[in-house]
């Protein structure tokens, strides 16, 4: 059954105007450490794959609060919610701490979907209970 569902959409320019003014305390504020370690590295490639990178991770992260709810409001830290890949790129979302155990005390599960452009990125985020297996 559906609990709830949220998307975002994020202005790019935004992001960068943002990065340019707060440098990267911004991007350490709103990415957890494993984020935060591929931000600096597609960062470090090509600034425009960097600053997509924390778009779609801030929309994803919006996206999911509105899902589940609370807003950013505690539980709901921006670092205790990372979006993260799997090796074929599928984004996946990796809960830590209070936020976890509030999400697994509620037997909850997320899926969520990420997309920029050239100056927009996108998410959508479904969370999910996860039903009682039936005693067989």
């Amino acid at each position: 059954m559906i609990y709830g569902i949220g998307t975002d959409i994020c202005d790019l320019r935004r992001i960068r105007a943002t990065l340019a003014r707060r440098g990267d305390r911004f991007a350490e504020k709103v990415l957890g450490p494993r984020e935060l370690a591929v931000f600096h590295a597609r960062r470090a490639r090509v600034e425009a794959r960097g600053v997509a990178y924390l778009a779609t991770r801030f929309s994803a992260k919006e996206a999911f609060s509105k899902a589940i709810g609370l807003g950013l409001r505690m539980p709901m830290t921006w670092r205790a919610c990372e979006i993260l890949n799997l090796p074929s790129g599928q984004p996946v979302l990796r809960l830590d701490g209070a936020l976890a155990e509030w999400f697994a005390e509620r037997r909850l599960r997320g899926h969520v979907t990420v997309t920029d452009e050239s100056e927009y990125a996108a998410s959508f985020v479904v969370v999910e209970t996860i039903e009682a297996t039936p005693n067989a």
